[in-house]
């Protein structure tokens, strides 16, 4: 009979109970698999939005022949309505779905790692459309925003992984991360691709709804004031240093940095820095593409919502500030509400949420708002004391209701 695999590191999923407790009250392996098929199909909310070999599929049950050598088989449909039979080995679950633990534990079972390896690019990988009987088109729509052109947006419905296309007026106006509400007008398909037409009735930023799994936060040791350079000894320490000093030690983290597409092998592979040249050489439509891209492929890429907004600044700060809000929230969704760290600018992957918070509160000081700038600022101190970014340089104007100026 098999067991679950013993080797595992301790970041891989841990084998679910259920599943655990009914392979080993089972005496052969016959019943173990005929057991664990009944479970998985009685916990698992089929049909499930799934992917086989990067293909989407639905994945509608869960079976078993007989065939020990093949163990638990899945029943799959893909796109074009065509049914396969798959091993569930096979299939790989979208990440924040609740049946990936589940799944995970059968993969163990049979001796597989937990998780199968994603597809060699999030950009590349085919994503779930809406199907026509998704939509309840007599009442309002709520769609996630993940990329925006002049008159169309790239969404997912709110609560699934499901892809369709919006177009509505001032669309151009929503950011990647922002929820959209529609009143539904017309719903049609185009080269296989759903299209939903109607009138936005609101917009709002609202991350805890994204559904999205939180940026791991990585333990760095202890942050220690007294390590810090506060200026000569002679020198009386400034305002905003005192209660930072006195908080003495403090842990410290670096927030993992989401980069789709990035091969780890080949530095000249990042796209934020691609996009950086497009914009440098005056194409910013090319580079809000690039940063479209990566949004479309995980709205956790906070260095793309930061590059938006830093190619909108001059324009229109309120435009600019959306994106940067949507990095900042979602980079929120790790920290605790009685969160304490340090965040340092040296631990450089912390450095997309740190531009993020920097670029907020120029926004927020620059349309009048000062308050909420100068909270966010003495935040960024308690976050990142070496203050790579100037931000204590900023405080004192803010603080004095001074007007922002381009030179600031």
């Amino acid at each position: 009979m098999r067991k679950p695999a013993s080797s595992r590191s301790d970041r891989e999923p841990r084998p679910d109970a259920t599943l655990e407790n009914v392979a080993e009250n089972a005496a052969s392996e016959d019943r173990q698999l005929r057991a664990l098929c009944a479970t998985l199909n009685e916990a698992l909310a089929l049909p499930l939005d799934a992917f086989v070999i990067g293909e989407p599929v639905a994945l509608l049950a869960v079976n078993y022949d007989g065939n020990t050598r093949r163990g638990l088989v899945a029943r799959c449909r893909r796109q074009d309505g065509t049914e396969h039979s798959v091993s569930l080995v096979d299939v790989q679950l979208p990440a924040a779905s609740k049946a990936t633990s589940q799944v995970a534990a059968y993969r163990q079972w049979v001796g597989a790692e937990p998780a199968l390896p994603g597809p060699s690019s999030e950009l590349t990988r085919r994503r779930h459309k809406v199907a026509q009987e998704e939509l309840d088109m007599s009442r309002p729509v709520d769609l996630v925003v993940l990329t925006v052109k002049e008159s169309s947006a790239r969404c997912r419905l709110l609560g699934s992984e499901r892809m369709i296309t919006l177009r509505a007026t001032r669309i151009w106006s929503a950011a990647p991360g922002e929820i959209v509400t529609v009143r539904p007008n017309r719903q049609w398909r185009y080269s296989g691709h759903p299209y939903l037409s109607g009138t936005i009735e609101r917009v709002r930023m609202e991350a805890t709804a994204l559904g999205l799994t939180p940026l791991r936060l990585s333990a760095m040791g202890q942050w220690d004031p007294q390590e810090q350079y506060w200026g000569e000894e002679n020198e009386p320490l400034e305002d905003w240093v005192r209660p930072i000093i006195e908080r003495g030690l403090r842990p410290m983290f670096e927030m993992e940095q989401v980069l789709p597409g990035q091969d780890p092998d080949d530095f000249d592979s990042d796209m934020i820095l691609e996009a950086n040249e497009l914009k440098a050489r005056g194409d910013y439509q090319g580079a809000r593409d690039i940063l479209n891209g990566l949004l479309e492929a995980d709205l956790r890429c906070l260095d793309a919502h930061a590059h938006l907004g830093s190619l909108t600044f001059d324009a229109c700060p309120q435009d600019a500030l959306k994106h940067y809000e949507a990095g900042l929230r979602i980079g929120e969704l790790s920290l605790d509400a009685d969160f304490d760290g340090v965040l340092p600018w040296g631990c450089v992957d912390n450095r997309p949420f740190l531009r993020c918070m920097h670029g907020y509160g120029l926004c927020a000081w620059r349309l009048g708002r000062f308050e909420e700038a100068q909270a966010l600022y003495a935040r960024m101190l308690w976050l990142n004391p070496s203050d790579n970014q100037g931000i204590r340089f900023l405080v004192p104007e803010v603080a004095a209701r001074m007007a922002w100026k381009a030179e600031s």
